[in-house]
């Protein structure tokens, strides 16, 4: 079963936890043993894997992102002479309301399509995104484990859940490390047709469903008559 890191108030959990928890005082307080804190998004990106990611698309991807630099530069021009205009035309005396609408709406068009194409174009480098963090979120339940383990820790809140903690409850640099050797490095450029896993387990619900709904083959009957004399 994978870990799953709750969020709690962090008064609320220790007037839980600390009748069951061994209580050891510091400097600060009253800690309770047993229990940490995490920000498994802040420990995803300080990752080797993450990082080092994110520094080789931009060379890999090279051409993508000039492509989609250029297209950019050709819609801002081909913008710029209708916007000055419908600009111009909404200054004088008596504007035409309708030319105008017209005119706003042909910029509004240009700007959706011409957005739509430039994500078009960056789609591999959004779905290399998708596939290094997927690798690096199949190794963090391990690594919040392992961390858990040798800080002899039994319960992980989300750290974005709290509103103030001491940094000695804080497992972020224990579960990094974790991570980092789990997964040094990630692969960059997915496989040929893979998806992201919500797009996969999309697919896979559809299948199931259209597998159920297939009406089943009716048994085939012997009708034939039996011969008489």
């Amino acid at each position: 079963m994978k870990l799953r890191i709750a969020s709690a108030l962090i008064a609320g959990l220790l007037v839980s936890a600390a009748p069951a928890a061994m209580a050891q005082a510091t400097p600060g307080g009253t800690t309770v043993a047993g229990i940490a804190v995490a920000n498994p998004p802040a420990v995803v990106a300080a990752s080797n894997a993450y990082k080092t990611a994110q520094s080789q698309r931009p060379v890999t991807y090279k051409a993508q992102i000039d492509q989609a630099n250029t297209r950019k530069a050709q819609i801002e021009a081909q913008l710029k002479p209708l916007i000055a205009k419908l600009e111009a035309d909404s200054k004088v005396a008596t504007p035409n309301r309708a030319a105008l609408q017209q005119q706003y709406e042909q910029i509004q068009q240009i700007q959706q399509a011409g957005e739509q194409e430039i994500q078009q174009i960056l789609a591999p480098l959004n779905l290399s995104q998708q596939y290094v963090l997927e690798q690096i979120g199949d190794k963090l339940d391990d690594a919040t484990q392992a961390a858990m383990t040798k800080k002899k820790v039994t319960i992980v809140y989300d750290s974005q859940g709290i509103i103030k903690a001491d940094q000695v409850y804080n497992l972020n640099q224990d579960i990094l490390n974790e991570l980092n050797t789990l997964l040094p490095s990630a692969q960059l450029v997915p496989p040929a047709g893979w998806l992201p896993r919500a797009q996969r387990e999309q697919q896979a619900q559809q299948q199931a469903a259209a597998g159920a709904a297939a009406p089943a083959a009716a048994p085939a009957t012997n009708t034939k008559k039996p011969s008489g004399r």
